[in-house]
């Protein structure tokens, strides 16, 4: 065994996923599942049906005290102070160059606050926490790799999460959460996911999760439930236009130039950030995140040069086959202002030639109500 492959850890799941003949792949520290029978099977089950997610390497940090509101909306561009007990939002952390740290999301308990960040961005955010931590009102607990995270997405979620929980979460609103058990285990549960779809968040502890893990295959199975691996939930997200930290997000592309303006909140005194933010959406010449969608059957992969005529405008970020969307390959790119309107024609070069592609707007998908 190599030094690399020694420091990869495994999530309280790691023998179910080997049961389930599902092919390992290191992915934010830890040996995680990219797929069990195919992605495309596993994208199908999601979209029709419903699929079961090992989210464990996901960050999870516990912030207490007071102080954790008005130290929150100093650090993070979204409000903190407004949202109400239970309530779950997705928000972004900045550095002073107005790039993203990371994209999680803030779940609000009566007693503490949730916070999930993202795998690959534990060590650099819980570092980033304690540089900014005051000198009192806020204590921080880091659960990363104790805490496990099991999700269920797709539009059978609710049917299939009866019977599972206490109290009953099918009244749950989206993007809210509740303290109660799975399987009488204790859980926060809340109605947030990474798919396109409805679905549902369980956190619990390392030590409960492969009983649930078990129960909800075992029993639901007959329901349309199925495993579910890393490769899926790209390919769902990307449909979905959700973004991908180190893709449609880095240190140096913005939340404006990713799309997200909705989450910025200028109308509070400060934030970090916050004046490049102000700057760039003011001066508007920046590169931003787009659609694109193949003309022919070529895919479109990550890094991959994008054309405007002879001039180059930009590159893919993330790319894919998307079954949602008619089987069309799909892509996001970072283009130059003038490149990035809806209707544009560009060419993206790959392996030498250039091949056609128009730009249009994101989401590629978005769920029926």
């Amino acid at each position: 065994m190599t030094a690399s492959q020694s420091d990869v850890k495994r999530t309280a799941l790691h023998a179910e996923h080997l049961a389930l003949g599902a092919r390992l792949v290191p992915f934010g520290g830890f040996d995680m599942p990219v797929q069990y029978a195919g992605i495309l099977k596993e994208h199908d089950a999601v979209r029709r049906q419903a699929g079961l997610f090992d989210l464990s390497h996901m960050g999870q940090f516990v912030l207490k005290g007071e102080g954790v509101a008005p130290w929150g909306d100093r650090l993070a561009v979204n409000n903190l102070a407004t949202m109400k007990p239970y309530q779950a939002r997705y928000n972004i952390f900045c550095n002073e160059q107005g790039g993203a740290h990371d994209d999680v999301i803030f779940y609000r308990l009566p007693s503490y606050w949730l916070l999930v960040v993202n795998a690959s961005n534990v060590a650099k955010m819980w570092a980033h926490l304690q540089e900014h931590l005051p000198a009192e009102g806020v204590a921080l607990e880091n659960l990363h790799g104790r805490n496990a995270l099991i999700a269920i997405q797709g539009p059978r979620s609710v049917e299939l999460m009866r019977g599972v929980t206490q109290p009953d979460v099918s009244e749950l609103k989206y993007y809210y959460c509740i303290e109660g058990t799975v399987y009488g285990n204790p859980a926060v549960i809340a109605r947030t996911g990474y798919t396109g779809e409805d679905g549902f968040e369980m956190f619990v502890s390392g030590q409960d999760a492969v009983q649930i893990w078990k129960r909800l295959l075992e029993e639901k199975k007959s329901g349309g439930l199925e495993p579910a691996g890393l490769g899926a939930r790209d390919v769902l997200r990307l449909e979905a236009g959700m973004p991908l930290y180190g893709h449609e997000l880095t240190e140096e592309i913005t939340p404006i130039a990713a799309g997200l303006p909705w989450a910025v909140k200028f109308s509070k005194p400060e934030f970090l950030g916050k004046a490049a933010l102000q700057q760039q959406q003011r001066e508007d010449s920046y590169r931003r995140i787009t659609g694109l969608i193949m003309e022919g059957k070529a895919p479109a992969r990550e890094g991959y040069a994008v054309f405007l005529g002879e001039r180059l405008v930009g590159e893919i970020r993330s790319g894919s086959i998307a079954p949602s969307v008619g089987n069309q390959n799909i892509a996001t790119a970072l283009l130059e202002p003038q490149a990035a309107t809806v209707g544009t024609s560009l060419q993206v070069e790959i392996r030498g030639a250039k091949h056609a592609a128009r730009v249009v707007e994101l989401p590629f998908y978005k769920r029926a109500k």
